[in-house]
């Protein structure tokens, strides 16, 4: 059974630095890419940041709204991948979810969100 549970979040001045962490489980995850979504009050849900499997060397991508900013990497040994979110704007306030899907049957996995609330 494929979990996905994310944690880190909370609430954070501008500027500031959070690390958000998605322990995974269920499938082999070395094999896999990750991704990092969000999504804000009234807005559609968004690819942040995504990082191919352990096994294709852990190429990543980013948001245009992001790049620069936030770091997506993974522990293969932990199962576990990560978004290292810095220089924090009100803007990037939402619940990020933690995604993957998986084969063969192609089925998508969210976890249950963790919140980022930037707020002075």
């Amino acid at each position: 059974q494929v979990q996905l549970v994310e944690s880190g979040g909370g609430l954070v001045q501008p500027g500031g630095s959070l690390r958000l962490s998605c322990a995974a489980s269920g499938f082999t995850f070395t094999l896999y890419r990750m991704r990092w979504y969000r999504q804000a009050p009234g807005k559609q849900r968004e690819l942040v940041a995504g990082i191919t499997s352990g096994t294709s060397g852990g190429s990543t991508n980013y948001a245009d709204s992001v790049k620069g900013r936030f770091t997506i990497s993974r522990d293969n040994a932990k199962s576990t991948v990560y978004l290292q979110m810095d220089g924090l704007k009100a803007e990037d306030t939402a619940t990020y979810y933690c995604n993957v899907v998986v084969l063969p049957d192609t089925t998508n996995y969210w976890g249950r969100g963790t919140q980022v609330t930037v707020s002075s």
